[in-house]
């Protein structure tokens, strides 16, 4: 009897466990559902098409003539001989094969893109061309803009899809569902709904909510472990929009600290700062929703091991998997903020600024602000989620169950009783 209550299925769910989940997350949909509507924005001009008069074409190069780059005159304050010279590779013209447009299938003949930072072209690279009708007869009307990454995207999206199928199968099929979700609600919602003027905090909250329900419950089922994810999830992203709101205002930040943010201030009057929450809480969703899915599995397998496990034993044991799991998250997520402004730190580095002014710099301060608020919000997300999983797995054991881990922890914590029992 005894093995096989310790081997065998845990017991479903009690249905007040059932009856509480629901009484918490069908109202929460129901919100979210209800702002999503309230706040989806009207139908946006789209602005991504060239100035009037000016069309965006493709077409592939076919042959490059290079030419010797043109002597530029020293830049104001700098002794003559001293400005570095144009790249060898990008002085010359390219003949062009167009691909699309009224003149598919032509030839023309571009200028290649000169200057500092400018691109290399060669034979046989696709290409896009901004073509100017109307222009002078001595200059193209065709310039080389920028490479064609079209082909490798999508060759690069069909192999991620294709692995993740191959690995998840059906949860994999489910994942990148809820991934197309995601980016439909950021393009559609969030972005377009601060636009428009709401408050990015408010529309921020309500897309990550909406994300998050529409991912778990795609990808990991309509289970209690699931809703116990969701419900850690949308605490600590709570908690973390309080840190983050209170960080902000205590380090002085305004959200300003690259030509994007300013232009968007300058031009749409967009509120910066709520630019700022709105990009911590979306930040960390993306690593929130991984640390409660994996504390709720953790405790779920365990209460299916260990049927008899109390709520402190569950608890207990998944939260020492939760903290091994924080340690290695925290490490990710500095080292992604680095990564993402390795320049930056490169040029901290060469200006040679003492540490003090270095930390204190909008930009710096911004980065530094945005990490500790979302390790704060993940270090928190781990107790949450953990005691609302093993509230909810703990139930499901019975007296015998309860009696029996017990004893099994006993024999595990005393080698000499458990001599003796078998001898």
């Amino acid at each position: 009897m005894g093995a096989n209550h310790s081997h065998g299925p845990a017991a479903p769910s009690s249905r007040g466990t059932v009856w509480a989940t629901l009484a918490v997350i069908v109202p929460l949909s129901l919100a979210t559902l209800t702002a999503l509507i309230w706040l989806w924005p009207p139908e946006l001009t789209s602005t991504g098409q060239p100035p009037a008069g000016l069309q965006r074409v493709t077409g592939t190069i076919t042959a490059v003539t290079l030419t010797p780059c043109p002597q530029e005159p020293p830049a104001d304050g700098q002794p003559p001989g001293r400005q570095p010279p144009a790249d060898p590779a990008t002085c010359g013209d390219a003949k062009v094969e167009l691909t699309s447009g009224p003149r598919t299938g032509h030839f023309i003949t571009s200028g290649l893109p000169s200057g500092p930072g400018s691109q290399k072209f060669a034979a046989g690279d696709d290409v896009i061309l901004i073509h100017t009708p109307g222009g002078e007869l001595e200059v193209s009307p065709y310039q080389i803009s920028d490479h064609d990454r079209s082909s490798p995207l999508w060759l690069a999206g069909v192999a991620f899809a294709a692995a993740v199928i191959a690995f998840g199968r059906w949860r994999g099929v489910m994942a990148l569902v809820g991934l197309a979700i995601t980016f439909v609600l950021l393009l559609l919602f969030v972005i377009p709904a601060i636009l428009t003027g709401q408050q990015p905090l408010l529309v921020a909250i309500v897309g990550a909510a909406a994300i998050m329900l529409a991912v778990l419950y795609l990808t990991h089922g309509f289970t209690i472990p699931t809703s116990m994810a969701v419900v850690g999830t949308l605490i600590s992203l709570s908690l973390t929009g309080v840190l983050s709101y209170a960080a902000i205002g205590i380090a002085q930040l305004n959200g300003i600290t690259d030509e994007s943010s300013f232009y968007l201030d300058v031009s749409y009057r967009i509120n910066t700062e709520g630019l700022l929450l709105a990009s911590i809480i979306i930040g960390s969703l993306g690593v929130l929703d991984d640390v409660t899915v994996t504390q709720a599995v953790t405790v779920t397998e365990l209460a299916h091991a260990n049927p008899g496990y109390t709520f402190a034993q569950l608890y207990r044991a998944a939260a020492r998997v939760g903290r091994a799991h924080i340690a290695s998250v925290i490490n990710t997520i500095i080292l992604a903020y680095a990564g993402a402004s390795l320049p930056l730190l490169l040029l901290v580095s060469v200006g040679d600024q003492p540490i003090g002014e270095v930390v204190t710099n909008p930009v710096i301060a911004t980065e530094i602000v945005r990490s500790v608020v979302g390790t704060l919000g993940l270090i928190a997300a781990v107790p949450i989620t953990t005691a609302l999983a093993a509230l909810a797995s703990a139930r499901r054991a019975t007296p015998d169950h309860r009696s029996l881990a017990t004893a099994r922890h006993r024999r595990r914590t005393d080698p000499l009783t458990d001599s003796v029992t078998r001898s």
